[in-house]
């Protein structure tokens, strides 16, 4: 057995669309990043990866590398799933959650935990996805940008 955690953060702007855990939330704000900038899917990328020991996801997918230059993380969730593959892990459960004032998350949880889990190759039960607002407190609350923690346990496939 392995456990990974990670958290991640970026920075709402205007002119980018708002995509986590796959979704494209209706949203005047989205995500700053050299990728599509899915805060989500890069902190479950990153417990995974560091779960195997392997790192962390710039070690993976840096962004200067113009290959990752607006790419969907949910393609680097399925390569990080292929890296688990071949290190002979697989997914026990992943917890995340997403720290964000606007808009609400909870409508879209289901798409999410669906998207994640069949990259994964996994029951919708294993992925769990949660939300909470910050309150009008700090960065979260003043709708500067958005952060997401996950954790996960792997286990060696028999």
């Amino acid at each position: 057995m392995r456990i990974g955690q990670s958290t991640d953060i970026h920075a709402l702007i205007e002119g980018r669309p708002l995509i986590l855990g796959g979704v494209t939330i209706d949203y005047p704000l989205g995500l700053l990043g050299h990728s599509d900038a899915d805060v989500l899917l890069h902190a479950i990328c990153e417990a995974l990866i560091g779960a195997m020991g392997l790192g962390d996801i710039g070690k993976h997918f840096p962004d200067t590398d113009a290959t990752y230059k607006g790419i969907s993380s949910m393609i680097l969730l399925e390569k990080t799933w292929q890296l688990m593959d071949n290190e002979g892990y697989q997914l026990v459960n992943l917890d995340s959650l997403l720290l964000i004032e606007k808009p609400k998350i909870a409508p879209y949880i289901d798409d999410m935990k669906k998207n994640i889990s069949k990259v994964l190759r996994c029951e919708l039960s294993q992925v769990n996805v949660k939300a909470t607002r910050g309150e009008k407190l700090g960065f979260i609350g003043r709708q500067e940008g958005v952060m997401a923690q996950a954790i996960v346990l792997l286990e060696r496939k028999l």
